[in-house]
This record gives C-alpha cells, structure tokens and sequence, in this order.
C-alpha cells in the first residue's frame, strides 16, 4: 500500500514524497492522504512551501488514476462521486493554496498526475519521461477543469490540441510550451527544487499570497463547486457499452508484466 510521507525542512518548506508502490495509483486513499497532508501544512506556521515528489523505485511521478475508481462494473455511483468530488476538491485547493507549491516530477506523469503537477506553482521534470492528459486515449472525456488549467497554463490553442487528441510530451517539448518550467538530472531532481523553492521563499508571504488569491481564487472556488454536478455526467460516460470496453481492454494491457503505465 504505502501513501505519504512528509519531512519540513529548516528552510520553511516540507517535502512530501510520495511512494504507494509500484506506480503510485491515485486511490481514494492517496487522494485523502493528500487532502489531508496539505490541509495540514496550510495550518503548519512553520511551512511556507511544500514540493511534492514520488519516492518509488519506477521513474513515475504518479501514473495517475486508479482504474478500478474509473471501470463502471468494479464500483458504484456513490463512490464514484466521493472520488470525483474528493480528487477535484485537493486539485482545486492546492491549486489556490497559500503556500509555494513545486512538482518534482521524476518519469512519466500522465492524467491525474499531470493534473496534480499543473496545479502547482512550479514544475520541475527530469530529463526522461512523458507528461500530459491523455483521457481520450481510453474512450472518456478530459475533465472540464482539467482543460480549462491546462490552458490556463499553456495557452488555448496548444491545449485543446494536447486534450483532444491525447497527446503526451516529453520533457523537453512540455517545457517549450511551458508546461514544465525546467528540465534536470534525476539525480539532480530534488536539489533543483529546493533551489527553486528557496528563491520563492525569499519574499515575504503576505503580498504574494493576495497576489495569488487574485488570480487563482475565483477559478478554484468555481471548479469545487462545478464537480459535484459535474460527477453525475461523468458517471453517465463511465457507464457507456464503449467505455466499460475500452478502459477493460486498457486495464487488461496494463496488467501484462512490463506495461507501463500510461494514466
């Protein structure tokens, strides 16, 4: 099982690590965790910033969405929309949250994780690896938020064609389009965003925080509203003839020794 673990260092930042082997599927357990773990730093006075980063032994930052939350026969419409509802609420409350906040993407970091790194302030990925939401790869919808973060972040246009049609990049074409903001070694990983999370530190919080708030706040109490109803639809698709097959025939390539992850 595994989940998270968090070390606040001396610099006013925490580091929480996650490691749910082998891929760190986003389970309504991790969600939780997460919710919790950031709710519980925002109230740390002694944190101003929190990287997160995977600890597995894979090059994967999280290989997203756990799909037995997803497959309409092996779960039910009222646990749907607790995870639904519980995965959308962290994305939209770490995405205004008032602390500085940095991915530290090692490896693939596909769907949920590329949703959970955007929210961030920051995103720092190693050289080798994939990026990117790739839902409609397997016959279900970009989430609405989802694409509306991503264009906030990228732009409109280089984002309906990445959500569209699925598109992963990697390292080096994310942080041209700027959907990562530097590339490094694995083993260089996580001293670059300490480095990075000190620079941000160096100003004082009070300002930046409004700042923030400013600009992020309105779009993230609108996205925690909308996913609730937003749940039912996206039940609905689950439940289609042509969507139970193809996340089956996904689940069962995934399943094969060596597959990797891919959402």
């Amino acid at each position: 099982m595994g989940g998270l673990t968090t070390d606040v260092r001396p610099g006013g930042y925490a580091i929480v690590t996650m490691c749910s082997e082998p891929v760190n599927l986003m389970t309504m357990d991790l969600w939780q965790q997460l919710r919790d773990t950031l709710e519980r730093l925002e109230n740390d006075p002694a944190v101003r910033g929190v990287i997160f980063a995977s600890g597995l032994q894979r090059d994967v930052f999280t290989a997203g969405n756990d799909f037995k939350e997803l497959y309409a026969p092996s779960t039910s419409a009222d646990r749907y929309r607790d995870f639904w509802v519980l995965q959308n609420q962290f994305l939209a409350r770490l995405y205004r949250s008032p602390l500085v906040t940095i991915a530290a993407i090692r490896g693939a970091c596909p769907a949920g994780g590329c949703g959970m790194a955007m929210a961030c302030d920051l995103r720092i990925m190693t050289e080798a690896g994939h990026i990117g939401l790739n839902e409609v790869a397997v016959g279900i919808s970009v989430p609405l938020f989802w694409s509306r973060l991503m264009a906030r972040v990228i732009g409109d246009g280089p984002a309906e064609r990445l959500c569209q049609f699925a598109v992963f990049l990697s390292p080096q074409q994310a942080k041209q389009v700027g959907l990562v903001n530097e590339v490094t070694s694995k083993e260089n990983l996580l001293p670059a965003a300490e480095a990075a999370m000190q620079q941000m530190l160096r100003s004082p919080d009070g300002g930046r925080q409004i700042t923030k708030e400013n600009m992020r706040g309105a779009f993230a109490r609108e996205w925690e509203a909308y996913c609730g109803g937003e749940a039912a639809g996206a039940w609905k698709q689950l439940c289609n003839p042509a969507t139970v097959k193809a996340l089956a025939a996904t689940m069962q390539r995934l399943s094969k020794k060596g597959a990797k992850p891919k959402l």
